[in-house]
């Protein structure tokens, strides 16, 4: 692949999901898991809604930038190929730069039941999904006509915590958070960087690089005091906040980055830094194969990016032609090979080694896991928002907490932002 494809697709993760407005390691493996779920105020469509819908031959998709595969005029193969096949034209728009600003740019409309001019967006899980699907505000998915997704969805998105059985969402890409480091952390800790308690080592003082975002911040700061995220109550993360705190005062943290905490490891500005896999395995194949990526002992945060059909659009049924689209194995390759964040379809891999000719990306665990680490067992289902789900071996692939409402996400966003501010 040429370098300027390659630095026309680097920034996907520069613009925050949620803040204030390769190598991997042998722990690559989850236990992902499914909590308790609000009952929106629209449960389901009617049962004989689906079967009234008719493909229109319009589709308006409204995605993030640098999150689809695209040549160097701008073409995006995948998007041609869908119209060749079904003949539905698809308007390509790229105006989500944070799930929060959209979510309130489109709110007005989904509020009174209007077309948000969208009948596809791209929401990452966190707490603009959480209140997209408690107000009733996303269409319930007809899965008799998700053939692809049945056939070839991995199992990390299936029945995702944050959207039991798939009802409103399905996956896009997902992505990890972790840890990246370069050599210089390694030298100063006698070790290369195993744990989030790392990120608190007085031999890595003002080298160390925090997100600003606040959910994986936050996140991480539960971790390091021993709490799963998804598990998390309001006053631990009061206590995870001031472990942060404690961090920062210290002069451990040179900085909380948006992306460009990539150019900083790049330069040895910082030495070791929160960090998403599909960023490192850019730079590495950009020119930096000394910054490595890993999964922390207390366990990587995972995130998904899923596909949703807001309230009132006007072509749903295109839509979801769309949805079951892109789970056929080669438009999935033709994506994954773009994209470079793990694809929800392992069926994809050998196409991209063999018929695209990219075995780097083929081979990628951060863009195809193992198939071992996807050969889950089934867990008794425990009591409400503790663990249950599939378990991979290894170590944890953590979910991010599900908030109950829109007060719930306000106090995290405050008591998480004080760290950044100062406060």
């Amino acid at each position: 692949m040429d370098t300027a494809r390659l630095q026309r697709r680097f920034g996907r993760r520069a613009f925050l999901r949620w803040a204030a407005s390769g190598t991997v390691t042998a722990a690559l493996a989850p236990t992902l898991a499914a909590c308790d779920v609000l009952t929106p105020s629209v449960v389901k469509a009617p049962d004989d809604w689906w079967a009234k819908q008719r493909v229109e031959g319009v589709l308006d998709f409204a995605n993030w930038p640098y999150y689809i595969d695209r040549t160097r005029t701008n073409a995006h193969p995948s998007l041609e190929l869908f119209t060749s096949r079904t003949g539905i034209a698809v308007n390509y728009y790229r105006p989500i730069r944070a799930n929060a600003t959209f979510l309130e740019e489109i709110r007005p409309d989904l509020e009174a039941g209007r077309s948000s001019g969208y009948d596809l967006i791209v929401i990452t899980n966190g707490p603009e999904l959480s209140t997209l699907i408690s107000n009733g505000w996303l269409t319930p998915l007809d899965h008799s006509r998700l053939p692809n997704f049945v056939a070839h969805a991995s199992p990390l998105v299936q029945s995702p915590s944050w959207d039991p059985g798939n009802r409103y969402t399905v996956a896009w890409q997902s992505g990890l958070t972790g840890l990246a480091f370069r050599p210089e952390a390694a030298r100063a800790l006698g070790r290369p960087p195993t744990s989030i308690q790392d990120l608190w080592s007085p031999a890595l003082a003002g080298r160390v690089g925090m997100f600003a975002d606040l959910l994986d911040l936050g996140s991480f700061g539960l971790l390091a005091i021993g709490r799963a995220p998804e598990l998390s109550r309001s006053y631990m993360w009061q206590e995870a906040a001031a472990r942060l705190r404690e961090q920062r005062d210290a002069g451990i943290v040179r900085g909380y980055y948006d992306q460009s905490y990539v150019q900083a490891l790049e330069r040895g500005e910082i030495w070791v830094s929160q960090a998403w896999s599909g960023d490192i395995f850019q730079a590495n194949a950009l020119g930096h194969p000394e910054l490595r990526f890993v999964l922390p002992e207390e366990g990587a945060m995972f995130w998904t990016d899923s596909l949703m059909i807001p309230k009132g659009a006007e072509h749903p049924l295109d839509a979801l032609t769309y949805m079951d689209f892109v789970y056929d194995p080669y438009v999935a390759a033709l994506i994954a090979d773009w994209v470079w964040y793990i694809s929800p379809v392992p069926d994809a891999k050998l196409i991209v080694a063999d018929r695209l000719g990219d075995p780097t990306v083929a081979n990628s665990p951060l863009v195809f896991p193992p198939e071992e680490l996807l050969e889950g067992r089934e867990l008794p289902r425990p009591a409400p928002r503790d663990r249950s789900g599939p378990l991979l071996a290894g170590s944890d692939l953590n979910n991010y907490y599900r908030f109950i409402d829109e007060r719930e996400q306000e106090e995290w966003r405050q008591t998480f932002s004080s760290v950044v501010a100062g406060g």
